[in-house]
């Protein structure tokens, strides 16, 4: 770092403190706690000076840091000028392959794992759910680039889907879910047609009024969807026609192999089912990663122009990213009715677009390994900080302010394509070395 560049960044820290102690002046600075005749108004100088001391420091070490990180970036980039072009698999690939067969054997084992419980088991129900929601994302906003902050409605429709399939028509979970899928699928294409001449801030706020729109129609829809009252009495997933009840009868699942009735059966047996369903998403997005669908969702999201000149049809492209999208969020929406048994519009907000999004943008947008640790870390930190309710969301952003300063295209930002042409090559030192150039 040049010497310079010091002054401007205590000066940067400097006003930064300025900035929290006007802020933090009437927050933090002043109290109010019950008193004689009401509330009494007392000074907490020693808190505001601290915080003010401490966003000077932090100021000024993320100062230094960015532009340590700065001149590290220049000569890094001088030492890949003159360095021999790289072969094979990238060392963020090399680690992936490594960490995601743990991962794996981790998540079929929790469940059998000593000194694991229900509470443990439904954890890792949730956090699955969400890594299958951010994955069917990460479809539209990490490989096709399409900017979506109205997922939640697909989550929705699967929901509704299911509990409307089951109402009406009398159908179990496995009859109804691949028809939630479709479903879901039918409105993404639905969502698609309006905004197919619409990028970046434009497309946001459509899909955003998107998922308002159905929350709002699940809200006042009260003879189809019960409206704010939601829908209760869902029926529950079987292990092939077998219940799970603890009556321990000869049609049960315990009675049929001889166990004693417990409820963590039912509860082990939607972790496997959720698992496998988030399993099936990861393959299927892996293997249209590698085919031309997925190659043009990829050139979409680069460079949508060029993409046009090359002959791509943009229309197409668009329509199968959100369909495909959706059709995950139907999934997992289904999922989400049969393994609550009730659902309501409460539970298809904005906030839960947000979160997806989220656990997308801090993975790694179009990394499967990174959504799922972004995923595990966010659901999963909830729940470790929920017994301090006061600062859980103070340190939660905090840690997100972290990610994306030390991390600012995701913890796992590689975004090398699906398909090679062969071993990358520096075609102009060649030239030069050839006497070409």
């Amino acid at each position: 770092m040049a010497q310079a560049g010091f002054p401007a960044i205590v000066k940067d820290a400097g006003l930064a403190a300025l900035v929290a102690l006007g802020v933090g002046a009437p927050l933090l600075g002043l109290q109010t706690v019950p008193g004689e005749r009401g509330l009494d108004l007392v000074t907490r100088p020693g808190l505001l000076l601290a915080t003010v001391c401490a966003v000077f420091v932090g100021r000024l070490l993320l100062g230094l840091f960015l532009a340590n990180r700065r001149s590290a970036a220049r000569s890094a980039a001088r030492r890949a000028a003159d360095a021999p072009p790289r072969i094979g698999l990238t060392p963020m690939q090399r680690v992936g392959k490594m960490v995601a067969p743990a991962f794996l054997a981790l998540a079929v084992l929790m469940p059998v794992l000593p000194g694991i419980g229900r509470y443990e088991i439904d954890l890792g129900t949730l956090v699955l759910t969400y890594v299958m929601l951010g994955w069917g994302l990460n479809i539209v906003v990490g490989l096709a680039g399409l900017l979506d902050l109205g997922y939640v409605a697909f989550y929705a429709v699967g929901a509704y889907g299911y509990a409307l399939l089951a109402k009406f028509f009398d159908l179990s979970f496995w009859a109804a879910l691949p028809l939630t899928g479709l479903l879901a699928a039918a409105w993404g294409i639905i969502l698609g047609f309006p905004v197919l001449r619409l990028r970046g801030d434009y497309l946001a706020i459509v899909t955003l009024a998107f998922g308002e729109i159905i929350r709002v129609v699940l809200l006042n829809w009260t003879s189809l969807t019960g409206g704010p009252n939601g829908m209760s009495g869902i029926p529950r997933p079987t292990f092939f026609g077998l219940p799970f009840s603890m009556s321990g009868g000869e049609g049960t699942f315990a009675g049929f192999f001889g166990l004693e009735p417990s409820p963590i059966h039912r509860v082990m047996f939607l972790y496997y089912i959720i698992l496998a369903l988030a399993l099936i998403t990861n393959f299927v997005t892996i293997r249209l990663r590698r085919h031309p669908v997925g190659r043009a969702w990829e050139a979409l999201r680069e460079d949508e122009i060029a993409s046009r000149a090359l002959g791509l049809s943009v229309v197409a492209v668009k329509l199968t990213a959100f369909a495909t999208g959706a059709m995950f969020g139907g999934f997992a929406g289904a999922f989400f009715a049969t393994r609550q048994g009730f659902i309501s519009p409460e539970s298809f907000t904005f906030i839960e677009s947000a979160l997806i999004l989220a656990i997308v943008v801090l993975g790694g947008m179009g990394s499967q390994l990174g959504v799922a640790i972004a995923a595990t870390l966010m659901i999963g930190g909830f729940e470790v900080f929920r017994g301090l309710d006061e600062y859980r969301m103070l340190v939660f952003g905090l840690a997100m302010v972290a990610i994306m300063v030390w991390r600012p295209r995701g913890l796992i930002s590689s975004r090398e394509p699906s398909v090679s042409l062969g071993a990358r090559r520096n075609v102009g030192a060649e030239h030069v070395a050839e006497g070409k150039g």
